[in-house]
């Protein structure tokens, strides 16, 4: 009997061990179901604040939802779970990725992080997963009941977000979608709107289609809906595959739709309220999908520019970020900042300028900074006494964004010589070199841009040295971030003008450093240096000397004239041009072969090339026999025909090439087998000296020699 009894004992215990290994198997299939495996991991690189926790109230309310439950019958979604997956499309497969420069591709595949299921899961965790089971399983009030007690919880946290996606939270809501009851689409929207400020979730909406549910709720009259549904969108659509699923499925007209809610009427009345946040909420949207080029364009041609203008007038902060936003994301597109000016919108932008909200300051600046490439919109700008407000945003130097979008504005207005004045008058040239020490690369190169476009003005160039502007620009050649080499070598160029400022230069070796530029695998750079180059040797108060003590320098720049960049060889042709003042450098380059190399290029049709080319040739043709080689190397017909050019300027180099070439025979008679006589008779008219005196001499040089010819048949 006691045998028996103990077996007993054993066998329950036994069947007791095995419930709660059901259990726990149970518990780990909730808190797996609803994963994908991924090999890929990328930390989320999003960080939430943190709001105080709420814990007695959602355990009473998530207690009144279990007893809710018991008893009745479940809302049913109008398609199972199992269905729900990544929708495709028949031109999905054709369809190419076509983003803008500003994307960042960080985001195309993040780290799947889950909570380990052998560590201690917070109890939020817990209330999480019941919450999740009474979605699933209860009546209209109890899903809506959990709905609320959901959003009670802190939806910015990181864990939370997470703990809703692994008990398979993030199915249900998407699946709620697609109920007919609007208080149940409100309440899963309101869940996925701050949910999916997450990269791991917004991705796994995409997969799980829900964004082709939420377009399509776009459609729907209820205002609340459709502006939750395009809050969420905006947030999904950070990486481009979401912005590709968007356009396919006629999201972005259906966005662009909700612009046309919001009447401009300053009434404060609940309808107007909602009209206003169904707009923001479009043009948040809109604000995603624009960092794509395809989407860019669909916006366009579904109507958004006059739209967006209209909204532009609009006298709330919260309309105003995402339009402008939405407007400098496309102002990269030629089609957009034509219309930004076309529609009179350069005014609003300035207007907004002056605001006290320092993020819808950054967006208007930015926008002037891409649309002020035209000069049109530059004088746009001056016009509606834009530039005193862009000056003033110089000295928010703690706000990073604000400043590089400033100085950037600043930058492309100053291209206008009409401009650079007015900001000689606002003493922004002070404020701008005061920006060269301890800022962030991307305010360095508009800050320098800017130096650049104002160093043009004589004046201006003093002023930069006397704020004590060459010292830093000199130490930026020492960089290497291209474009900002670019910029640095460019005002160093401008600055080189001035004798004074080039003794700085030369003092601080920034000759030397824009001599290793030319090293650099960046054409453009090798370019800008080469232009820099030219004033510094015409200032240099001992050049010759100078370029001779840079080792291995001559030969560097000749063998620049193998480049098959039009603006690397006109800049080295005139860079020869001042090398070749000096006689023992003249001397040198010969010897590396500069004749033959500049004989190769005469064929070229560049007239910026052009010039500078005749220009280096009539400068190299005063060494030794190297008139007589570029006749035997053919340069001289080629010549011939830069004097067909319309450039005043390409005619008074190339006159005097053809001059100095002229002192040989050979080439007087290649010359006048050419036909340069007769254009050469025309120059000799000219209100140029220079071109006169250079036609006039080689007309004489071909006239002697002809009359020895004559002489000499006739002795």
């Amino acid at each position: 009997m006691i045998e028996s009894r103990k077996d007993d004992a054993n066998a329950n215990e036994a069947e007791r061990e095995k419930e709660r290994e059901m259990r726990r198997k149970e518990d780990e299939e909730q808190r797996n179901k609803g994963r994908k495996e991924t090999k890929k991991h990328l930390e989320p690189t999003l960080k939430w604040i943190e709001e105080s926790p709420k814990a007695d109230k959602k355990k009473k309310v998530v207690a009144k939802a279990d007893a809710e439950t018991k008893g009745s019958e479940a809302i049913k979604p109008r398609r199972p779970l199992a269905s729900r997956g990544k929708s495709k499309t028949p031109y999905q497969e054709e369809d190419s990725f076509s983003e803008s420069s500003s994307e960042s591709e960080e985001e195309e595949e993040v780290l799947e992080r889950r909570q380990d299921a052998g560590s201690d899961l917070p109890s939020d965790y817990w209330q999480i997963q019941k919450l999740v089971k009474y979605l699933k399983g209860g009546n209209q009030t109890a899903t809506i009941i959990a709905l609320c007690a959901m959003r009670d919880f802190n939806l910015n946290q990181e864990t939370i977000q997470l703990a809703i996606r692994d008990v398979g939270g993030l199915e249900v809501l998407i699946n709620l979608l697609d109920t007919e009851d609007i208080k149940c689409k409100i309440g899963a929207l309101n869940i996925l709107k701050y949910i999916s400020k997450n990269a791991q979730i917004r991705k796994a909406i995409a997969d799980l289609g829900g964004l082709q549910t939420m377009v399509k709720i776009l459609r729907d009259p209820n205002k609340q809906l459709k502006a939750l549904s395009a809050e969420t969108i905006a947030n999904v659509a950070k990486f481009r595959r979401a912005r590709r699923t968007v356009r396919q499925h006629g999201g972005i007209r259906k966005l662009v739709g909700l612009l046309d809610c919001a009447p401009l009427s300053t009434a404060s009345t609940p309808e107007h309220e909602m009209d206003v946040e169904v707009a923001r909420c479009g043009a948040l949207a809109l604000w995603s999908c624009s960092k794509s080029t395809k989407n860019k364009q669909a916006m366009r041609k579904a109507g958004a520019i006059p739209l967006l203008a209209r909204l532009l007038k609009s006298t709330h902060e919260s309309m105003l970020v995402p339009v402008v936003g939405t407007l400098q994301e496309c102002a990269s597109e030629p089609s957009y900042r034509l219309a930004i000016r076309t529609e009179g919108m350069i005014e609003d932008l300035v207007t907004n300028l002056k605001s006290e909200n320092a993020e819808l300051q950054m967006h208007c600046a930015s926008a002037i900074f891409k649309c002020a490439e035209e000069k049109e919109t530059r004088d746009l700008v001056k016009q509606y006494g834009g530039l005193y407000p862009l000056v003033n945003l110089l000295n928010n130097v703690d706000n990073k964004e604000l400043l590089a979008a400033a100085t950037g504005a600043i930058w492309k207005c100053a291209i206008s010589a009409e401009n650079v004045q007015k900001f000689q008058e606002l003493k922004a040239i002070d404020l701008l070199v005061n920006l060269l020490n301890d800022q962030p690369e991307e305010v360095l190169v508009n800050v320098v841009g800017a130096l650049g476009e104002c160093a043009k003005d004589p004046p201006n160039r003093a002023q930069i040295r006397k704020a004590g502007g060459i010292s830093p620009l000199v130490h930026l050649l020492t960089g290497t971030n291209q474009a900002l080499l670019i910029n640095v070598t460019r005002a160093v160029g401008q600055c080189a003008e001035e004798p004074d400022n080039m003794a700085i230069i030369d003092r601080l070796d920034g000759v030397r450093l824009l001599w290793s530029l030319l090293k650099n695998q960046n054409v453009e750079v090798q370019a800008s240096a080469a232009w820099a180059i030219c004033p510094c040797i015409e200032n240099a108060k001992d050049a010759g000397e100078m370029v001779r003590s840079f080792v291995g320098g001559l030969e560097l720049i000749v063998s620049l004239l193998k480049s098959e960049e039009q603006e690397v060889l006109a800049s080295v042709c005139a860079a020869i041009a001042n090398i070749a003042k000096d006689e023992e450098n003249l001397a040198v380059i010969t010897d590396h072969g500069v004749v033959p190399m500049l004989a190769k290029l005469t064929n070229t049709t560049d007239d910026k090339l052009r010039r500078h080319l005749a220009e280096a040739i009539a400068r190299c043709c005063s060494w030794g026999n190297n008139r007589v080689s570029f006749g035997n190397e053919r340069a001289v017909a080629p010549l011939v025909h830069y004097l067909k050019s319309k450039d005043k300027h390409v005619h008074r180099s190339t006159a005097r090439a053809l001059f100095q070439l002229s002192k040989d025979p050979d080439n007087c008679i290649t010359m006048h087998e050419a036909g340069v006589v007769k254009p050469l008779m025309e120059m000799v008219g000219s209100e140029d000296t220079v071109l006169q005196e250079a036609a006039a001499g080689c007309i004489s040089n071909i006239r002697r020699l002809a009359l020895a010819n004559e002489k000499a048949k006739y002795s």
